[in-house]
């Protein structure tokens, strides 16, 4: 890989398409950068850029192994894999929740004066692409849980039995409510977030922070 290309990993879908258009705010290059492409590398000598594009999931991992110098990832991400990078900025698009859920009905059996008393749940299984973001939460409230990793269609199992409830990501809610679940408790609020590369950050700190000023300056941040 050419040393004088600073690289960006991108996440690919909806995500990659709102970033790449927010980098070429910013005045980054970005004519022919797609992200749904089967193209995985772009690279754009003459400004000195060079973007990877993978699973929103793998970005952490090209960044804090050194693979790429930054990357936009979403903040869900980030708490999950919890790498060793710097977050530099809220990007403020992408945004969801995390969100406990149950089925109707068992929500209904934890509601006390009107609101879910979450320790009713104690002791119960919970299903989540995102082990380690429930245990934390769960933790933090002085409950115990047995936390069940999936890869996917988390709203299926207390519909079957696997856990009585979830831990998810929603941003309108839709999937819940088709699948009969309800949100009782917010965890907390995930936006895409820029996270840089320690030692690249340092070593590369005249290139990056004006391109880091000039994101802040896009999205409102500062500047």
């Amino acid at each position: 890989m050419p040393s004088n290309l600073l690289t960006i990993a991108l996440p690919k879908g909806k995500l990659g398409a709102e970033a790449v258009a927010l980098l070429g705010q910013a005045g980054l290059p970005t004519e022919g950068l797609e992200t749904d492409s089967r193209q995985l590398l772009f690279d754009y000598p003459q400004e000195g850029y060079r973007y990877i594009i993978c699973r929103p999931t793998d970005i952490p991992v090209y960044v804090d192994h050194g693979a790429a110098a930054l990357g936009v990832v979403g903040k869900d991400t980030i708490e999950e894999a919890e790498p060793d990078v710097f977050e530099l900025v809220d990007l403020k698009f992408g945004f969801c929740r995390f969100v406990v859920a149950l089925p109707e009905a068992e929500a209904q059996a934890i509601m006390v004066d009107g609101k879910p008393d979450l320790r009713k749940l104690n002791h119960k299984r919970v299903a989540s692409k995102f082990p380690r973001v429930a245990e934390k939460y769960f933790t933090s409230l002085g409950m115990q849980v047995e936390v069940i990793k999936l890869h996917g269609n988390i709203e299926l199992a207390p519909r079957v039995g696997l856990a009585e409830m979830i831990v998810d990501i929603v941003s309108t809610g839709r999937t819940l409510k088709e699948n009969q679940l309800v949100a009782v408790s917010d965890i907390f609020s995930a936006t895409a977030r820029l996270i840089a590369n320690r030692v690249a950050y340092r070593m590369e700190y005249h290139r990056l922070e004006p391109l880091i000023q000039r994101l802040k300056q896009v999205v409102g941040n500062g500047g």
